[in-house]
């Protein structure tokens, strides 16, 4: 794999990273807890917890994925009209 190439995949994967982390702002998940197990009884409580990501970093992620998907098209362009 070229540089050229190895630098728009990671440009494109920023983007989406990006793209995906301001729309969601964060990751959620469940978790099952056993709250009483007392002989044949048994309980359990399912909780939802968030890890917010704050929309800094989604905005990061995309301009870097802009800046480097941008240079890696100037080089590819620039090898283009060498050849």
């Amino acid at each position: 794999m070229t540089e050229m190439k190895a630098i728009l995949i990671v440009g494109i994967l920023l983007i989406a990273l990006g793209v995906i982390s301001l729309a969601f702002q964060g990751i959620t998940y469940k978790t099952d807890k056993e709250v009483i197990n007392v002989g044949p009884i048994q309980a359990s409580a399912e909780t939802t917890k968030r890890i917010p990501l704050p929309p800094a970093l989604g905005a990061m992620a995309l301009v870097g994925g802009a800046i480097l998907t941008g240079a890696g098209l100037k080089k590819k362009l620039k090898k283009s009209k060498e050849s």
